[in-house]
């Protein structure tokens, strides 16, 4: 009870520096060592740990059939209010755990990843805190590390960081499904794509991505259980949101972004919470922001657990890493593939679906199915794949996406195509007339 009590003693509602940060969570782990599992997964510019806190029923690895969440905040060094709510969250999870029997089931059916900073150089750097601007946006090199990751449309000359490499390298470790990145100088839920071209329908000012459904109602999610994102009166008399929701693409155009990047090569759909109009606001205004995004922060874990999930194994009953599972009518520019346990996890809404698993050089296999909302249950729907004519011997490891701009390929792959199809209109006109 009293190292319980000394864990909650310690946070208060204050800005934590690097080594405050760095004694909470460790406090934490410490008094929850069943529930949590606290690591660095790389290091900053200037050296300082980029920790992750997991909770969880299984907080040190994968289980199958239980998808894995994240939280990622203070991206931007500035923008600090993500970086302690997140504290904050962690606290109300830890506390709630076997009392409130919601909490009890989120965190004994998901794994939840909290990563309070990205840039703990640009938050440390940040010595005049700014409602607008500062440089410890930046991380140490001077880079902005929303605008580091490969991109899908166009070539990023972006010299990738330490901090955007050790993310890239958890994303391709772990098996993210659903994911949130959280900002500050707005008060609006952005979703992919945040970049495009006509393929994706930038012509028109919206980037949609084939999951464009899915990215609307988790932004919505967000904006409607917080205490008033969902009013969309944003900042100033200029800017306004609909409902709190945004294509981060209509809103500005942006190259190299995480949340994108997640959703094509990471297979996580991610959306961007832009959570206070100041970036840097008085530390004593951090207790209102808690109890503001409290209810979202939970009401948003929960649909990770959105859709279907599954298996594909062999005659045997062995996983087959290298299946691509996906939706009918929605496929991605880079497949959706199975992890190494042969696992699939596809965001949907409720409706009636095709759901098409294959295996290379095999016959491809439909199940239609009906999902229901399972969130409140804490389980997508569950449908395995048995590939009988498949045994262990043929069975090969999982393919990479190449880190090249594919919605660019594919662009030049249908401007190929519209000259083919114009002569073969005029030919058509010209028969017509001859006959």
């Amino acid at each position: 009870i009293l190292c319980l009590a000394s864990v909650a003693a310690a946070l208060d509602f204050k800005y934590h520096h690097t080594k405050e940060l760095e004694e909470y969570l460790k406090g934490v782990h410490a008094a929850y060592p069943s529930l949590t599992h606290l690591h660095s997964i790389g290091r900053s510019v200037e050296g300082r740990d980029l920790w992750v806190l997991v909770l969880g029923r299984f907080p040190t690895h994968h289980k199958i059939g239980i998808p894995e969440f994240k939280y990622v905040a203070n991206m931007h060094g500035d923008e600090t209010v993500g970086r302690e709510i997140l504290l904050h969250l962690i606290d109300f999870l830890v506390t709630s755990y076997g009392r409130d029997p919601v909490i009890t089931r989120l965190l004994n059916n998901t794994r939840v990843h909290i990563m309070p900073t990205m840039n703990p150089d640009g938050f440390e750097a940040t010595k005049v805190p700014d409602c607008y601007y500062t440089r410890g946006r930046y991380n140490r090199n001077g880079e902005d590390l929303n605008r580091n990751f490969p991109d899908a449309f166009e070539n990023n000359s972006a010299n990738i960081q330490p901090e955007t490499q050790a993310v890239m390298d958890w994303i391709k470790n772990e098996t993210f499904v659903l994911s949130a990145n959280l900002h500050g100088g707005a008060l609006v839920a952005s979703y992919t794509f945040d970049n495009g071209n006509p393929v994706t329908g930038s012509l028109k000012g919206y980037s949609r991505s084939p999951d464009d459904d899915v990215f609307i109602h988790l932004a919505k999610t967000y904006s409607s259980n917080h205490a008033s994102m969902y009013k969309g009166t944003g900042c100033d008399n200029r800017q306004t949101f609909p409902e709190g929701i945004t294509n981060g693409y209509s809103w500005y155009q942006l190259e190299g972004g995480m949340q994108d990047y997640n959703y094509v090569w990471g297979q996580c759909f991610e959306i961007t919470l832009e959570l206070s109009c100041c970036k840097y606001p008085p530390a004593d205004q951090l207790e209102k922001f808690w109890k503001d995004n409290k209810v979202a922060l939970i009401e948003y874990i929960k649909q990770v657990h959105l859709g279907v999930k599954g298996q594909v194994t062999d005659k045997n009953g062995n996983p087959i890493p290298n299946a691509i599972v996906e939706a009918k009518g929605r496929p991605h520019v880079c497949p959706y593939r199975v992890n190494e346990q042969g696992e699939y996890f596809l965001l949907l809404l409720p409706g009636t679906y095709v759901i098409n698993a294959t295996v290379p050089g095999f016959k491809s296999m439909l199940k239609t199915v009906d999902i229901p909302d399972n969130t409140g249950n804490f389980s997508a729907l569950k449908q395995d794949f048995s590939f009988s004519e498949v045994s262990d011997q043929i069975r090969s490891g999982v393919a990479s996406c190449p880190k090249t701009p594919l919605y660019q390929e594919l662009a030049r792959a249908s401007a190929a195509v519209k000259p083919t199809l114009h002569v073969l209109v005029l030919i058509t006109i010209m028969l017509a007339i001859f006959s």
